[in-house]
This record gives structure tokens, C-alpha cells and sequence, in this order.
């Protein structure tokens, strides 16, 4: 979920290292709830999205969370920060979102992030980002047209990371938009297919989220999604 979920910053290598959600603590749930507020990584659900908080450190994060949208503030006390509403598991359907993403100029994302299983896979379509690019340093394996822009593919490989499934080896799929933005419609099913035909095959749905990454950074965001 930045790339930036390893505690350990790899400075040759443009990768996101975003937090999965099997190794955050589960202090909160609100299945119940209209709306919840949370400071600590966490997952769970609010009325009909699924959510996930994970932090580096459990500091300088804010997230409130109402049935269908979220606004996460952070600062650089949390060191790696991702936060977001969706499903689980994923799929290969059409969502809609609206709303602000304020980086500050820093180092941040505003991705739709998800995992796969059998075989283990982390990806990302990423819609905008700020002052580091995700792509940087990654082999450019082809574009995507999807919803108004192309989008740059990537693929990487993560050795010994931390995933849903402990500490693995997988496979990093990226769709990099080339026109940022913050709303409108994600095609999902174009990147998993436009991936396919790359070769860069997804396995079982596990958990997807419209997230908001920030690592050693500060910023806020207010997303709504649905589809």
C-alpha cells in the first residue's frame, strides 16, 4: 500500500512498499457505526466499505470514516502512512470517486490498491501523486487508454516483503496515470486486462481500497468512492 510499507527506506529503487492489511492490528471496527473515527492501523467496515488504516508508527494520523467516503491527515510522525475505503475482496468492476488530495508538494499517493493470491500480487493504479513519481526506476512495459488518459504499466518484484501472506516474494503491478487527477470513473477491469495481456497475471481477490499513501511527508485528503 507508497510503496513505502518497508521500514527499511530503499533508496535504489522506486518501489511502493504500501502496508497490507494481514499485518496491522485490529483496534477498531464500526460494522454497526455511521461513521468512526481512528488514529491507529486498523481495518474493518462502515456500513457497506471495508476500510484499512495501517501506520509505521501509530502517530500523526487522523482518519475519519463515514459509509462511502474518508478524510485521512497525517504528518511525518508516522513515518509511512496509507488509509482507505473499498471492498473485500476486489474485483475487476467500475468505481467512481471524487474529492481533494493535498500532498503538499511531498511525497504521496492517490491510488486504487489492491491484493491478489495465488499468485501473490500488490498493485496499484495510481490516479496522482506528489513530488515522487512511483515509476521512478521501474522497466516501462507498455500504456493503457482507460477513462480519459493513458497510463504508463510497470512491474517490479518485491523479495522478502512484508505482504497478506508474512513475509514473501511477489509481483507489483502498476498503471501510472499520465493526466493526474482526484475524481472520476476507474475502469478497473482495463488495467487487469491491458495486465494480462502484458503477461502480469492477477490470482484470487483479496482486499481492495481507493487509498491515500504518504511517507515522511504531510497532508490531508477527503475521498468519496462508490461502485
Amino acid at each position: 500500500m507508497v510503496s513505502f510499507k518497508s521500514l527499511i527506506v530503499l533508496c535504489s529503487a522506486a518501489v511502493a512498499f504500501a502496508a497490507p492489511a494481514a499485518n496491522v492490528t485490529v483496534d477498531a471496527r464500526g460494522t454497526d457505526a455511521a461513521q468512526i473515527t481512528i488514529y491507529n492501523s486498523a481495518t474493518g467496515y462502515v456500513g457497506n466499505n471495508y476500510y484499512s488504516l495501517w501506520e509505521q508508527v501509530n502517530s500523526g494520523v487522523t482518519m475519519n470514516i463515514n459509509n462511502g467516503q474518508y478524510s485521512l491527515s497525517w504528518n511525518q510522525a508516522s513515518q509511512n502512512v496509507v488509509g482507505g475505503i473499498g471492498w473485500n475482496p476486489g474485483s475487476a468492476h467500475t468505481i467512481n470517486y471524487s474529492g481533494s488530495f493535498n500532498p503538499n508538494g511531498q511525497n504521496a499517493y492517490l491510488s486504487l490498491y489492491g491484493w491478489t493470491t495465488g499468485p501473490l500480487v500488490e498493485y496499484y493504479i495510481c490516479e496522482n501523486f506528489g513530488s515522487y513519481n512511483p515509476s521512478t526506476g521501474l522497466q516501462h512495459l507498455g500504456t493503457v487508454y482507460s477513462d480519459g488518459s493513458n497510463y504508463d504499466i510497470y512491474k517490479t518484484t518485491r523479495v522478502n516483503a512484508p505482504s497478506i501472506q508474512g513475509t514473501a516474494t511477489f509481483g507489483q503491478y502498476w498503471s501510472v496515470r499520465q493526466n493526474k487527477r482526484t475524481g472520476g470513473t476507474i475502469t478497473i477491469g482495463n488495467h487487469f486486462n491491458a495486465w494480462k495481456n502484458l503477461g502480469m497475471n492477477l490470482g484470487q481477490h483479496n482486499y481492495q481500497i481507493l487509498a491515500t499513501e504518504g511517507y515522511q511527508s504531510y497532508g490531508s485528503s477527503s475521498i468519496s468512492v462508490s461502485g
